[in-house]
């Protein structure tokens, strides 16, 4: 094997390496975070993804390492070789030594900068903003495997990096935001949307409490719904008779029966009564009721709640029954005047 072969495979290879360094930066950047959610189940390669968007910054700092990398062995393995490729074809040709060996060097740079900007920059970056997620799928587990052995060291130059940015009075960010667009960028985008007249009213407010369930505590909820007062419970030795009583007094199917001390307490259905006699116990019946906590995001609750295939979560904290929230509750935050009342 020839230097001249060695030397086309090195450059290739180099050319491939850059290549995959710059999917990785726009891929990650790019990408849904739903899309490869919904297929993170059956995906290893889309579990792999989100791995990578949760550690964006890293991510970033392993490409940016590599492109570095890449760029300066291309300046020393091919631009050399080049050079000296070109030389003497130009002396051969007529041209003065003195003026062939300056042309034989801007040529080789400018051949080298072509190849690597052209080739190994702006055609994977085309591609990977074109198709993000596929983008981000293909290279999910191969940069997690290049990323690996380098944690250590990138890690420690990350927070070097993250220093310097609070220093400047910014927070830095750690994962991507959703298709690399954060809350307050959509909520203002639904702004301008509504001030320039392309989006109706109702609809901006619609669009900005979904907005809002990614950063509003269930506590707002439960104030909001039931305004202070303390949920209606049964005592843990009910009957039948006491339920129905509670489903009539209320007006809600779902009951709740308290639980022993600093337990959440659980949820009888009117329903599952019907067929029982007035006097027997409904201990047998109820079911554990989702716990939440106060402070969790509405959305987490709704995830949380979906997740468990409940219609009804208590809101408890150090042990106590602060509140209850209901599908109902989280669909009139968003469609007020289309949500149902009943629990």
């Amino acid at each position: 094997m020839n230097d001249s072969l060695i030397v086309t495979l090195v450059t290739v290879a180099l050319i491939a390496l850059s290549a995959l360094f710059v999917i990785i930066e726009f891929a990650l950047l790019g990408a849904r975070r739903h899309r490869l959610e919904e297929l993170a189940p059956t995906k290893r390669s889309a579990r792999a993804a989100l791995r990578g968007m949760n550690d964006l910054t890293l991510m970033l700092a392993g490409a940016q390492l590599g492109i570095t990398v890449c760029t300066f062995a291309l300046g020393a393995v091919t631009k050399p070789a080049v050079d000296a490729w070109l030389g003497p074809v130009l002396i051969a040709s007529g041209m003065p030594v003195w003026l062939a060996g300056g042309a034989s060097f801007g040529l080789s740079m400018f051949f080298v900068t072509f190849l690597h900007l052209v080739v190994g920059e702006m055609a994977p970056k085309s591609w990977a903003i074109a198709h993000p997620e596929r983008s981000a799928m293909a290279i999910g587990l191969l940069s997690r495997a290049y990323i690996w052995p380098l944690r250590p060291l990138l890690s420690w130059v990350n927070r070097l990096a993250n220093r310097l940015v609070r220093a400047s009075g910014v927070e830095p960010v750690e994962k991507a935001a959703v298709g690399g667009r954060d809350a307050a960028t959509i909520r203002q985008l639904v702004e301008h949307s509504a001030h320039a007249g392309t989006l109706e009213p109702g609809m901006q407010r619609q669009l900005s409490s979904l907005i809002d369930l990614g950063t509003l505590p269930v506590a707002s909820l439960i104030g909001t719904a039931q305004m202070g007062a303390a949920p209606m419970q049964v005592a843990a030795t009910a009957t039948v008779a006491d339920i129905r009583a509670a489903g009539r007094h209320t007006g809600h199917m779902r009951i709740l029966m308290a639980g022993p001390d600093g337990a959440p307490p659980a949820i009888v259905h009117v329903r599952d009564t019907l067929l029982l006699p007035p006097e027997a116990p409904v201990a047998q019946i109820a079911r554990q009721a989702l716990e939440l906590a106060p402070a969790m995001p509405v959305y987490e609750a709704l995830h949380r709640m979906r997740g468990a295939s409940v219609q009804l979560a208590v809101i408890m904290e150090n042990g106590r029954l602060l509140g209850v929230l209901s599908l109902s509750d989280i669909v009139k935050q968003i469609l007020p005047a289309r949500a149902g009342a009943s629990r």
